[in-house]
């Protein structure tokens, strides 16, 4: 069992390297967890002597294998919290996040298990995320930003690069939703912006909102 400061950290870890052997550097870590650098440093040592991450001072982390399962039962953890938000409790996806993050560091097992199966033991977060099975098995998720997508192909919406409210609420007013196949009718040249007909309407989004909408292609 981990502290939330312990399990804080090895998410942020995780959000840099995922599951790969990239690393990370401590000024990084500390500008994104709001933190000195040398709490930061502290911390690493103890997560390394725990055998969490690889530690070495000036040459970055990565996460250890026991480290990568223990922030995968986070990250499920957080994900079915989401589900439960929205679907149940019908909190709006851009509001559940930072709820998530505090309930993501129940440690009972057990509770984690009832409610996976209550939900119906869904495969993706209300984000289009996948949710890493008991075994901490994260399923291979293959996807393109929108504005990688050329003009006059057919997609799926699945899943969002960023958990901001305001893209969200932005993806709400105009109806966007998980699931939905859309055409991309035209690119423009000039700002990267992308009209895209979504069911009978269409849509301009600007480049910005096209890089943050993940799509897979139909074939």
């Amino acid at each position: 069992m981990y502290s939330k400061t312990e399990e804080d950290y090895l998410k942020a870890i995780y959000h840099f390297t995922g599951q790969e052997d990239e690393k990370v550097g401590t000024s990084t870590l500390a500008d994104h967890l709001s933190n000195k650098p040398a709490s930061v440093t502290d911390m690493l040592r103890k997560l390394s002597e725990k055998n969490l991450i690889h530690y070495k001072k000036s040459h970055g982390v990565t996460l250890t294998e026991k480290g990568k399962r223990v922030v995968l039962q986070v990250v499920r953890k957080h994900r079915i919290w989401e589900v439960f938000l929205v679907e149940k409790l019908k909190f709006g996806w851009e509001e559940v996040h930072e709820i998530a993050d505090q309930l993501e560091h129940v440690h009972s097992e057990l509770l984690i298990n009832k409610l996976d199966d209550f939900l119906g033991n869904p495969e993706f977060d209300p984000h289009g995320d996948p949710i890493p099975s008991k075994d901490g098995i994260l399923p291979e998720a293959i996807t393109l930003p929108l504005s990688e997508i050329s003009a006059g192909q057919s997609i799926t919406f699945v899943s969002v690069a960023s958990d901001q409210a305001a893209l969200l609420q932005y993806l709400d007013k105009i109806r966007l939703r998980i699931g939905d196949t859309l055409q991309v009718l035209e690119k423009e040249v000039f700002d990267g912006s992308v009209k895209l007909k979504i069911r009978d309407e269409e849509v301009q989004v600007s480049h910005k909102v096209a890089e943050h909408v993940l799509v897979k292609q139909l074939k």
